[in-house]
């Protein structure tokens, strides 16, 4: 295993721990000799001067001890002990890291309460809100009224398209709805002609069943007074009889041919109605192979060239309405569920800054993107143009009292599970549970309070080990 030095080296955790060792031994060895050396002369028995020196002792004279001096050896000596134990203790705990790392190449940060600003940094560019695109109502060739760049006014021709089968079309049609309406005049007048000859034998036949009536009458008065013969009586019944029954059929073909002549007029109408319709659609289609401009502005892209031939619903020109304009912005794949409409936007336009909200967002991915557009909140920006580049901050979320840490690169390394928590000297891992995060710091849930000491870069020198040592 491999070690780095204070200096930025690296050496073997073996030879660390040898030169520790002889440390240690340095500083121990001196004091187990000296006491080592008075065991041995208890022992013996001997004076404190050894056998090679002249015993001088019948001139020695005694002399008291200084007051205090023996609280100041065992002061000395406490002094001692205490130093060998920190010097082991340090030992000992620089022993128990399996690395050793200059903080100059770490960076650091406390964690602290604080609110939470959660944003999404994206590109945009000025656009027009109001930018229609106009397209070729048929094929044809077009000849060209305008150019690009150029300021026009609602209802402006900028184009016209030749279109001869429109055309042709069109008078095809006129002539079908022609021929309807003569077709119907000719049969309404049959079909009246009919009615009309039907209600006149209704009431002839009425006219006949009212005289039979009344020569049954005097047939009846004759027969009473015997003036007539019964079978003259009989006759006269009979022609009454008769006469009732041609009057009803009568009636009844008079009633069938008024509802044939109603339907024959309304099948007529309707067909006139579609022809009509038909003839409008063409009318309308026909009037829009002259383009005009819809609202005031200026001529955008224009896509083809003067006398061109363009297929139906081809891109001729698109519109701008610079009178308002808004923000185009591209927002990352990762914050789309995220985003909403009437999010408040900081935007950084030439000029200065602006404020915004998002005014549309589209459904769909494009390149990793979403696509928005952003809503000036207050009044418009001077001196803006189509297609000026533009940032954006989108203001997704604010969350008050939460537990805060700078954000590194310890987020990605670790996975979000693990953290570096200093104490003191040594650096060790740390369970923890991440939130939510922003551009600068990342909310923490568990594993960390308040004040504590995280390493947040400079984590991949730790490699695998669990306790790493902080040289200053």
């Amino acid at each position: 295993m491999l070690a780095v030095h204070r200096s930025g080296g690296v050496r073997s955790a073996d030879d660390r721990t040898a030169a520790d060792a002889s440390l240690l031994t340095a500083i121990v060895f001196p004091i187990n000799e000296l006491a080592m050396a008075r065991d041995l002369q208890n022992q013996s028995g001997l004076p404190r001067t050894t056998a090679m020196i002249r015993d001088t002792s019948a001139t020695d004279r005694s002399i008291a001890a200084a007051p205090g001096a023996a609280r100041a050896r065992w002061l000395l000596w406490g002094g001692v002990i205490v130093a060998v134990i920190a010097v082991v203790l340090l030992a000992l705990r620089f022993l128990a890291s399996e690395r050793s790392v200059d903080a100059s190449r770490l960076r650091f940060a406390e964690v602290k309460r604080g609110t939470l600003v959660r944003e999404a940094i994206a590109d945009g560019r000025i656009v027009a809100a109001d930018s229609p695109s106009l397209y070729a109502p048929a094929n044809g060739a077009v000849t060209l009224k305008t150019r690009a760049g150029a300021s026009v006014a609602k209802g402006e021709v900028l184009a016209v398209i030749d279109s001869p089968e429109l055309a042709a079309e069109l008078e095809r049609e006129r002539a079908v709805l022609a021929s309807l309406q003569a077709t119907g005049e000719r049969a309404g007048i049959e079909s009246e002609r009919l009615r009309q000859t039907a209600l006149k034998a209704a009431d002839e036949a009425e006219v006949a069943r009212i005289a039979a009536e009344r020569d049954l009458e005097r047939a009846e008065r004759g027969h009473r007074l015997g003036a007539i013969a019964e079978v003259d009586y009989l006759r006269a019944k009979d022609a009454v009889a008769a006469a009732q029954i041609r009057s009803r059929h009568a009636a009844a073909d008079a009633e069938l041919e008024g509802k044939s002549v109603g339907f024959e007029r309304s099948t007529r109408t309707q067909e006139l109605r579609r022809q009509h319709s038909v003839v409008a659609e063409l009318e309308r289609r026909y009037t829009e192979l002259t383009v005009r401009a819809p609202v005031d502005g200026i001529v955008g892209t224009v896509a083809v060239s003067d006398r061109t031939k363009l297929a139906r619903d081809a891109l001729l020109m698109i519109v701008l309405d610079l009178s308002r304009l808004e923000v185009e912005i591209r927002v990352p794949e990762s914050y789309a569920d995220d985003l909403g409409i009437g999010m408040d936007v900081e935007l950084d336009v030439p000029g200065g800054k602006a404020r915004g909200r998002l005014a549309s967002i589209s459904p769909e991915v494009v390149g990793a993107e979403v696509l928005a557009r952003v809503a000036f909140a207050d009044a418009q920006p001077q001196g803006l143009r189509q297609n000026q580049r533009v940032s954006a901050r989108v203001l997704i979320e604010n969350k008050p009292d939460v537990l805060l840490l700078r954000r590194g690169p310890f987020v990605e390394q670790g996975g979000g599970r693990t953290a570096w928590l200093v104490r003191g000297e040594i650096a060790e891992r740390q369970p923890v549970r991440l939130g939510d995060s922003s551009l600068e710091a990342v909310e923490v849930l568990e594993g960390l309070k308040p004040g504590d000491r995280v390493v947040i870069a400079g984590t991949e020198l730790f490699e695998d080990a669990k306790r790493v040592r902080i040289n200053d």
